[in-house]
């Protein structure tokens, strides 16, 4: 069973192993969250091309060499039996591995998620049914929009305006609860900066 975690991956080597759909998709995903990553494999598919100025591309065949800096690990290659390989060698030196075709030797997986600048929705089943949490994250799309960036940053300001100007505890609880209350346009109305 996974145990739900938001991880801070500023400082953190990540490396994913792979150059095909799936190995893209999850650059893509660290690249959602402005974090630059080291990718490894003989072929890439085409998509790589368009980011390779944002990711470092590696041409060349798995070698231990490649992961033993890196604390976050993607085994996502075509070959099984390469993927177990990687996914043994991360378990061992306690490095988080996501094998992409074997759920058990992952100590982590990617859920869906919807991002909306500080607003960050994730959707998983655990892996039983990718397909669902996909339809769930088209449907959390449609009702969190973009919108919700500038909503989230607004009530993050107003948050430390009350908090900054509210001695009172339960008074504090009060103004923040009545935040959620308040529309869009009067909440920017009152604590846009």
């Amino acid at each position: 069973m996974y145990y739900p975690i938001n991880l801070k991956i500023d400082d953190m080597k990540i490396v994913i192993i792979g150059g095909g759909k799936v190995a893209y998709r999850k650059c893509m995903n660290f690249l959602a969250f402005n974090k630059k990553v080291k990718v490894i494999s003989q072929e890439f598919i085409e998509e790589f091309e368009e980011i390779k100025n944002k990711i470092e591309m590696i041409k060349d065949s798995y070698d231990e060499k490649y992961i033993k800096d890196d604390f976050v690990v993607v085994a996502a290659t075509n070959n099984k039996e390469v993927n177990h390989k990687i996914g043994i060698y991360c378990r061992q030196y306690n490095k988080l591995v996501n094998v992409v075709d074997d759920k058990e030797l992952s100590n982590f997986t990617v859920p869906s998620f919807v991002k909306r600048g500080d607003l960050l929705l994730s959707v998983s089943t655990g892996g039983k049914s990718p397909s669902l949490s996909s339809k769930i994250r088209k449907d959390l799309e449609e009702v969190y929009d973009e919108s919700y960036e500038e909503y989230v940053e607004l009530l993050g300001q107003a948050r430390e305006m009350i908090i900054k100007n509210t001695d009172d505890i339960k008074e504090r609880r009060k103004k923040l609860k009545e935040l959620l209350d308040l529309s869009f346009d009067k909440l920017r109305e009152i604590y846009s900066k």
